[in-house]
């Protein structure tokens, strides 16, 4: 609803012309008028609610993809590598093997031999875990974290490199997901909004 009153805000107009071509398309997709009918009848429509229902979905739709259109493709990201281990004392063992000099690389491909630690490009917020991302962010290159207890486990972090990155096509979905989200928080602190039975 939010979206939808967002997209007429907007200026965002769906035509009955446009309405009616959607519908078209859902009759050619299940094969007849009848088989669209049984549809909405099976889920509480008649075709007046329908229209409606289908209106406000094509409108949240058009200010969803306005919302996430605004992300940017390349931001400020951190290359990444980490050592991962799955309960505190091998961490804190990796830790002071990092401290004695053992090279990070090396002690990441111990723990992982497959991915050797490598995580990639990531942006802020594309951490999973609000802890290990504000740790990471606040690394300069070259800087190793200390130990940041996630669900995930025990991870300790390094930041081979900082600079504006493309995003890799998670990265993009992930922070769009965030914008969207963000987004509609806002609107539902700044909303009014009235449940009727």
């Amino acid at each position: 609803m939010l979206l939808s009153q967002a997209a007429r805000e907007a200026k965002f107009e769906v035509t009955e012309a446009d309405l009616q071509s959607r519908i078209d398309a859902l009759v050619s997709q299940l094969g007849s008028t009848d088989a669209l009918s049984q549809w909405q009848a099976a889920h509480g429509y008649d075709d007046a609610s329908f229209r409606v229902a289908l209106k406000r979905s094509v409108e949240a739709a058009w200010m969803r993809d306005k919302i996430i259109a605004d992300v940017p493709t390349s931001v400020e990201q951190i290359h990444l590598r980490q050592i991962l281990t799955y309960n505190e004392a091998d961490a804190q063992s990796a830790l002071a093997e990092l401290n004695a000099g053992t090279d990070f690389d090396e002690l990441a491909a111990r723990y992982d031999p497959v991915t050797r630690g490598e995580l990639g490009w990531v942006p802020q917020g594309y951490l999973l875990d609000v802890n290990a991302d504000e740790a990471v962010f606040a690394l300069q290159a070259g800087g190793v974290s200390g130990i940041i207890a996630t669900p995930a486990g025990f991870h300790i972090f390094k930041a081979i490199d900082r600079a504006e990155h493309p995003l890799s096509p998670d990265a993009l979905l992930t922070i769009q997901e965030q914008t969207l989200r963000t987004w509609l928080a806002n609107q539902r602190a700044e909303s009014d909004i009235v449940l009727t039975p």
